[in-house]
């Protein structure tokens, strides 16, 4: 029996039937949980977040084709013409269809990929390999959590040989369940770093989190974790060696980057100082990330010649590394979010950049617990030190504590300090910036730093509504 008959859903989410399909209605496949995306045949699940609530939008899904609706509330408008299902908790029943769905499809190959930073590019990495040769599809943006894990696996076809799935968390106990629900046939840990120390406290907690991705990794699955990691060791005992493949940059990995070089926007490494591979992404940080593309791609049967077609045809994840030109200047628009291990990835790339003033634009790391204070004061003690980063704009109240050291190792007139982004200050920092710059954009998320590249558009692309302002020269 097809895991999308109306019945065979109700009794997944162990709900009642509040109005049975019509009987000239077809199966639905796929779910949606937004009724401005919703596709006919699709189910529409009815969630009620902090901004909105499913179930005032259970019409206009209907309208867009939806063939099925859940809903934890029948004091709303239901269409008469659409099957209606009633349950306790919408979001569980998500889980519970994206769970059985999992168990449905045996042929279906999930990739399942968690860490502290690197994650989303590395989706996107895996998926450029694995489409070379097989059908399947990836996690969209950061679909990572108790909403977007079942949405990716549940709207993989039946017929795709894979789905690679993004596992985020910020506190402790949430990456488990996702794992659980996804029963990995590959698992992936790109890095442990110091990033939501607040809610997973310290680096251990970080590795205890991370590793709980191995705990529901199928009997005949492999784990490819970073080789260099003394925090994770403790977690990999539960596996059996020869189920595990490090990743790293010393002798001791079983992937080992080797030879790793930049030429213009693209990266460029060999494994095992034998093969080599080119990404056209920016930082040398992210030729580990495209070495665990190659090693999943291997192990599920692609030949080495398809790996490096799919690693040159990757495109970036917007706001991560992606370089833009705007008017002169060029921009590393990294602004999605920064923890300490992040941030320094991302100024490395900018202190190797040649032939330009290179500008740091940075702003608060946050959930750092009681390490922020002190981790941004490191961050100063960096750039004071680097000798590389010609100018210095920091952003936000905890910035501030980068301010001092960073203005011992460079003086005042290559450090700035902002306590927030507004229109008054936007425009400020965008005159600090002159023709041929290289401006790297970086902070946690709520910063916002993103709006820079509006500020700079400002100044440098006066009409940006014309031919000669839009970013046709962006790289990715």
């Amino acid at each position: 029996m097809s895991f999308w008959k109306p019945d065979t859903l109700r009794a997944v989410v162990a709900g009642s039937w509040v109005s049975r399909p019509g009987a000239r209605t077809h199966d639905p496949f796929g779910v949606t949980i937004d009724s401005r995306k919703a596709r006919p045949g699709q189910v529409f699940v009815a969630l009620a977040g902090e901004n909105t609530d499913g179930h005032r939008f259970v019409v206009q899904a209907a309208r867009a084709g939806c063939a099925l609706a859940i809903v934890e509330r029948t004091d709303v408008d239901l269409p008469p013409d659409i099957g209606v299902i009633k349950v306790e908790s919408a979001l569980e029943a998500l889980g519970r269809l994206a769970s059985a769905y999992r168990r449905s499809a045996p042929s279906l190959r999930v990739v399942a990929v968690t860490g502290s930073c690197g994650k989303t590019t590395t989706v996107r990495l895996i998926d450029a390999v694995l489409s070379q040769r097989l059908r399947g599809s990836a996690s969209i943006k950061s679909f990572n959590n108790a909403i977007g894990v079942p949405l990716t696996l549940l709207n993989a076809r039946p017929s795709d040989n894979y789905v690679v799935c993004e596992v985020g968390t910020n506190h402790p106990g949430e990456i488990e369940p996702l794992a659980r629900m996804c029963e990995p046939d590959v698992a992936v840990i790109t890095n442990i770093g110091r990033a939501h120390l607040e809610g997973l406290g310290g680096i251990e907690g970080v590795a205890m989190e991370k590793a709980s991705l191995l705990t529901h990794l199928r009997p005949s699955g492999l784990a490819f974790v970073p080789a260099e990691c003394a925090p994770l060791r403790p977690h990999l005992r539960r596996l059996d060696r020869e189920r595990i493949v490090t990743i790293g940059i010393g002798p001791e990995a079983d992937l080992r980057v080797t030879e790793v070089t930049r030429q213009d926007a693209r990266v460029c490494f060999s494994l095992n100082d034998r093969v080599e591979f080119e990404i056209p992404l920016l930082g040398e940080h992210n030729a580990l990330n495209a070495a665990i593309a190659v090693g999943v791609g291997r192990r599920l049967g692609l030949r080495d010649e398809e790996v490096r077609a799919g690693l040159r045809s990757v495109q970036g994840a917007e706001m991560r590394g992606q370089l833009l030109g705007v008017g002169p200047v060029q921009v590393i628009n990294d602004a999605y979010n920064a923890n300490p291990d992040s941030m320094l990835a991302g100024l490395k790339t900018l202190a190797g950049w040649t032939g330009a003033r290179r500008v740091a634009v940075v702003g608060d790391m946050l959930e750092l617990g009681q390490t922020s204070r002190e981790e941004h004061r490191l961050l100063g003690e960096w750039l004071g030190a680097s000798g590389r980063i010609d100018l210095v704009i920091l952003v936000g109240g905890l910035a501030r504590e980068a301010y001092e050291p960073a203005l011992r190792g460079l003086g005042g007139e290559r450090v700035r300090h902002f306590d927030r982004l507004d229109d008054r200050t936007g425009d400020a920092m965008a005159r600090l910036i002159e023709p041929g710059d290289v401006v790297l954009l970086k902070a946690s998320r709520r910063v916002g730093l993103e709006r820079m590249v509006t500020e700079l558009e400002r100044r440098f692309v006066p009409d940006i509504s014309s031919p000669a302002g839009d970013r046709s020269s962006a790289l990715h």
